[in-house]
């Protein structure tokens, strides 16, 4: 009895305690869907639905004929609501599109019918179908697909839109192209500009879905985002591929580390071409960093124009001036100079110790002119914009290093080793901005790289060249500066890249580069300057760092790749060349068409229209010919054709032209219609085998 009363008792304490529980539990789920039911369901929205970002399309990148640089493709990310389609409508179509989906995307189609099928079971309203981002075109082929065809609220597809950058002409310029990214950190004008390029991100409603992916929910309370301004850019696309191939061809002779190149436009500091490449572990080059900008170093012998500017209008040295150099070894204190010529120059002159690049010719009249009042130096340097950054628009740029005697590093030396390119730090636009100067009269101008934002073609902002520096020097100073750059081409150290088509004036430079406080065998080699040196357009500035091999200076490395650069550029841009000799204009008549061929032809074209003809051979006509119009009547003149030598095409018709040019084995480009009008080539100069011939018809 006791047992039995022991075990009721058990029983009702057990069914007391189940019966407080479920009491509780009842009081519990009472308590929250009315006392504080609200406020999770507000939470639970909040968890599950917010607003979020709806980021703008990005502003283009523009080169500076509307070449597209970069812009914003749309894309999209593939996914399905499976709930969406009504039973036999996904019944009868979840095996056919499945197989769509298996061979578009990979995988296999039991395994996605399978994963659709599971997501509709458990009532999942949003599952990504891919990674793979697809374009607008596979966007209207995947919108034909069995189910998908019926749209995003009968079939249940949806397209997530998501911008990608592109790069139309790929790492052409890249690194002046530049990025950002999520963090806002990035490089070139899509970091510097990024505040008219991004556009204001709009808003709108989405909710978590399972996998912590966020489906749109178009309520009608999104705010549209407002696109991105555009950048018109003052590149000029074919310089820059000009440019940036003649480098990438020199770092792989050379197997530099690496190597960068400027083009200027002389009178606008606009940037014409900005190459950057650096070799990576595979041996290839990329556009990883600006060395241009940012890259600061030690000049070395390029840093002899702003010495010489700062002499010459310190003590109106003369070119004809001389210094002794010795067997090429100078001690200045307690170091030794030494010239790259073995057993020195001698006494040398101002001309030809820069011509040929005299280290001990410059320190030792710099020394001796300012050694004294090094302070003196340092005020020539600041008035030629030397000691501080150029105010460039992308950001990153160097600032460069000029040592004062309040640096501790200061000695007796630091002068004159300053005084060539050593103990101090300038990035290569900064250097090329002082010989941008001399080839502009003396006008140290602003470099520039954007010159608009844009609005559907409309300006919203203009940016000009900003001049620095008036005059960085005297005109007497300018005038035989300019004389001394063009020596160094025509018989100094950079006489490997004279031609008889135009002159070329600039500097070699050749540095050792510094290692852990100590110069090592490797060298930096530059050179900076302008063309036509008599009525200069461009400026242009080569650096490549550590070459290898036997060839290890400025003059054999990067010298070849600025004439390379300007060979292009003089042979496309008929600007540059100097109008012809009287003796090859065309001539003025009453037959302005008729001027110069092959002579059966125009002889024809003449007896149709019954114009009385006259020649030199009592009725015979040379092959080729000129027109010299004659009252009513035309006089064929003979045109010799000789071989290796350009024959005067001017007034041909493009036909005769291609014939003549390319009988020379010359390959020949042109532009516009009509007869030819302008030749890059001027008559009669002496030619080579696959050069190339540019010609203007109109």
């Amino acid at each position: 009895m006791n047992i039995k009363n022991s075990i009721v008792l058990r029983v009702r304490v057990a069914f007391l305690a189940i019966l407080v529980v479920g009491g509780a539990l009842v009081y519990r789920i009472v308590d929250l869907q009315s006392a504080e039911g609200d406020q999770w369901r507000e939470l639970a929205k909040k968890v599950t639905v917010q607003y979020r970002a709806v980021p703008a399309t990005r502003g283009n990148i523009y080169a500076h004929d509307g070449s597209l640089l970069a812009t914003s493709l749309p894309y999209y990310r593939v996914a399905f609501d499976p709930k969406v389609a009504h039973d036999t409508l996904f019944q009868n179509n979840v095996g056919p599109l499945s197989k769509k989906l298996a061979g578009y995307f990979g995988s296999s189609a039991a395994e996605y019918e399978r994963k659709i099928r599971r997501a509709r079971d458990n009532e999942r309203r949003y599952i990504r179908l891919s990674r793979k981002k697809i374009n607008h075109l596979e966007k209207e082929e995947l919108s034909q697909w069995p189910i998908f065809r019926e749209g995003r609220y009968r079939g249940g597809i949806i397209f997530e839109p998501v911008q990608q950058r592109y790069k139309p002409f790929g790492f052409l310029g890249a690194r002046t192209i530049g990025f950002i990214n999520e963090q806002g950190e990035g490089a070139g004008l899509e970091y510097s500009f990024n505040k008219y390029l991004r556009g204001q991100n709009g808003q709108g409603l989405f909710q978590k879905m399972q996998g912590n992916h966020w489906k749109p929910v178009y309520n009608g309370s999104e705010i549209k985002p407002v696109n991105g301004l555009n950048i018109e850019t003052t590149i000029d696309i074919n310089l820059q591929d000009v440019t940036q191939a003649s480098l990438l061809n020199a770092l792989y002779q050379h197997d530099a580390e690496y190597g960068c190149a400027v083009v200027m436009e002389v009178q606008t500091g606009e940037i014409k071409a900005i190459s950057n490449l650096t070799k990576r572990a595979d041996g290839k080059y990329a556009e990883i960093y600006n060395y241009a900008v940012g890259g600061l170093t030690e000049p070395g012998s390029t840093f002899k124009l702003p010495s010489v500017i700062a002499l010459l209008e310190e003590a109106n040295l003369q070119l004809e001036d001389t210094i002794a150099t010795g067997d090429g070894l100078y001690q200045f204190h307690d170091r030794v100079m030494r010239d790259y010529k073995w057993g020195g120059f001698g006494t040398i002159t101002l001309q030809d110790a820069f011509a040929k690049s005299s280290n001990i010719a410059i320190s030792r009249w710099v020394d001796r002119y300012f050694g004294g009042q090094p302070d003196r130096y340092l005020e020539y340097l600041q008035g030629m914009g030397l000691t501080e950054p150029l105010g460039f628009q992308l950001a990153g740029e160097g600032h460069p290093y000029i040592p004062t005697r309040k640096d501790k590093s200061w000695s007796g030396v630091t002068l004159p080793w300053m005084s060539i390119g050593y103990g101090l730090k300038l990035t290569p636009l900064q250097t090329l901005s002082v010989y941008n100067a001399i080839a502009n009269d003396g006008k140290l101008i602003q470099p520039i790289l954007v010159k608009k934002v844009t609005q559907v073609g409309e300006a919203e902002q203009s940016f000009e060249s900003a001049v620095l520096r008036e005059q960085i020097c005297s005109p007497a100073t300018l005038h035989k500066v300019q004389t001394l750059l063009e020596s160094v081409v025509q018989e100094g150290t950079a006489n490997n890249i004279r031609n008889e088509y135009y002159r070329v004036a600039g500097k070699t430079g050749t540095a050792k580069i510094l290692v852990n406080g100590e110069y090592t065998s490797n060298y930096y080699t530059s050179f900076a300057g302008y063309f036509p040196a008599d009525r200069p357009k461009y400026s242009c500035i080569i650096v490549i760092n550590h070459p290898k091999g036997y060839q290890q200076y400025g003059s054999d490395v990067a010298a070849p790749v600025f004439k390379d650069i300007a060979d292009k550029i003089y042979a496309t841009d008929l600007s540059l060349h100097k109008p012809l000799p009287t003796q090859y204009a065309r001539q003025a008549g009453v037959f302005p068409v008729i001027q110069a061929g092959y002579s059966d032809d125009l002889q024809q074209i003449c007896s149709a229209l019954h114009i009385n003809q006259l020649t030199d051979n009592d009725g015979s006509m040379a092959e080729w010919v000129r027109a010299k119009p004659i009252s009513q009547q035309i006089h064929w003149k003979e045109q010799k054709i000789t071989e290796n030598q350009m024959p005067d095409v001017q007034g041909m018709t493009l036909r005769d032209a291609l014939y003549l040019l390319e009988q020379q084995g010359l390959h020949v480009e042109y532009q516009g219609n009509g007869r030819v009008t302008k030749q890059s080539l001027e008559p009669d100069v002496s030619l080579k085998k696959g050069n190339t011939v540019w010609l203007e018809l109109s």
